[in-house]
């Protein structure tokens, strides 16, 4: 059976329709998806981002592209800033970015597609 979402009417925030509380504000969510409602069955909006941002996050990692792709543009031009001036500074701090890009990247691909829809595109957790 296929995984629904359902919109809470308080924060517009999508949520696994599971007749509970909103994950983002805690408002009461109903049982079923309210009519009219946009209902997602296949995959939650913005999974599609879910590869592209790993396989970046695991080559490309150090220069924070993987964050530019999934919104992120503060963080992205941090890593970007960090790892260039690390260039300059014996190449230490532009292989922590790597190594940070490396290990999201990984992080991104194996969570299922629900949980990378709720952690990095619902609630913004931009760094691990």
């Amino acid at each position: 059976m296929a995984t629904q979402y359902v919109t809470c009417p308080n924060c517009k925030t999508q949520n696994i329709n599971a007749g509970g509380r909103c994950s983002n504000c805690g408002t009461s969510m109903p049982v079923s998806p309210m009519p009219m409602q946009q209902v997602y069955t296949t995959q939650p909006p913005g999974s599609d981002k879910k590869l592209l941002a790993g396989l970046l996050g695991i080559f490309l990692g150090g220069l924070g592209i993987h964050k530019f792709v999934l919104g992120y543009k503060t963080e992205g031009i941090i890593m970007l800033s960090v790892y260039l001036i690390g260039l300059f500074l014996c190449g230490v701090p532009s292989l922590v970015m790597a190594i940070i890009g490396i290990v999201e990247g990984i992080m991104y691909l194996t969570k299922s597609e629900e949980e990378f829809y709720q952690t990095y595109i619902a609630n913004k957790k931009a760094w691990f």
